[in-house]
């Protein structure tokens, strides 16, 4: 908590007042005032994960604004943050079992026939017991929570970050933790993920004894990743954050946004498939497209998924209700 606060001095002694805004609501505030300087008289919106929120969240404020939504993994915001927390958290671990049983059998997988989960553990264990250092100097040694935390970003693209995620095990194993201090998405730093959490995300603990008890709740229904998901880091990172939460009412109708297509994989790190139905439930005519696999950015990744999203987004069609991709 005293780092949280030293920390948020030194980001309000940067940045000043852009702390405190940006939140949901104050982006989708931006977003409108790029329209207007645009002089288009509707946008088109293609949001994933967190903009999944953001495009609702405009939608609300900008009745009529939208002429159409895609949505590409959902995030769920009509729950109480501890709820959110622990689907996440069963959903990650989800995903680790699936890579393990993939890993165990895949010649695409530096550990092919290996116990793949049980060597991850003992890799987590002896991480705690003694950091693993990191090629270069350049960044403390890493604990078996740091490996934990940082697995979940590797599980979301089973055709790219999964193989790199057993290249990062066996790396670790032979001495050298550093790929588990590479975010393999690459599209935003803690600090971006961070500041805005702390701001969207109404704080259910405000102790550092809540939120050890939180963690080993969590850690007793994930056994090999702890527990070690985004949200509960932003938790965490949260704890003495002087900037007041501003989180956005969730889970009303919305009137005045088009019907929205919300793309959901059946089985992803991130986010349930679930929560897309509670997305799309906030959004009159809109259809859940969900895509058999384990992958978010499925526009990029299923010719399904995007033969369906281009018919949208130029002849505003939806597919029809319960259609799945397989590709």
């Amino acid at each position: 908590m005293a780092h949280n606060r030293t920390f948020a001095k030194d980001c309000l002694r940067r940045n000043g007042p852009l702390v405190a805004h940006v939140d949901l609501t104050s982006t989708a505030r931006d977003i409108e005032a790029v329209r207007t300087g645009l002089g288009v008289r509707r946008l088109n919106w293609y949001g994933i994960h967190h903009s999944t929120l953001l495009g609702r969240t405009y939608a609300a404020l900008f009745p009529g604004r939208l002429r159409t939504m895609t949505l590409d993994t959902a995030l769920d915001d009509t729950t109480s943050p501890l709820t959110r927390i622990v689907k996440e958290t069963t959903s990650a671990e989800e995903a680790f079992n699936r890579f393990a049983a993939w890993c165990a059998t895949s010649t695409q997988c530096a550990l092919k026939g290996h116990d793949v989960a049980a060597e991850y553990d003992a890799l987590v264990a002896r991480a705690d017991r003694t950091p693993l250092p990191v090629a270069g100097g350049t960044h403390r040694p890493l604990t078996g929570e740091d490996i934990r935390g940082a697995t979940q970003d590797y599980l979301n693209i089973a055709s790219v970050t999964w193989p790199a995620l057993a290249k990062a095990i066996v790396k670790a194993r032979a001495g050298d933790a550093t790929d588990f201090t590479v975010d393999p998405d690459g599209t935003l730093d803690p600090v971006q993920v961070l500041v805005p959490a702390c701001l969207d995300n109404a704080r259910p603990v405000s102790t550092f004894e809540g939120a050890d008890r939180l963690h080993k709740s969590f850690a007793a229904r994930a056994p090999h990743l702890g527990g070690g998901v985004r949200s509960q880091a932003a938790l965490a990172g949260c704890l003495g954050w002087p900037v007041p939460a501003k989180p956005v009412p969730a889970g009303r109708l919305i009137s005045g946004a088009p019907p929205a297509l919300v793309i959901q994989s059946t089985h992803q790190a991130l986010a349930p498939h679930a929560a897309g139905s509670a997305m799309a439930a906030q959004l009159p005519g809109s259809v859940v497209l969900s895509r058999e696999g384990d992958d978010y950015s499925m526009f990029l990744l299923s010719p399904c998924v995007r033969a369906a999203t281009n018919r949208y987004l130029t002849d505003r069609v939806l597919p029809a209700p319960g259609t799945t991709c397989t590709n």
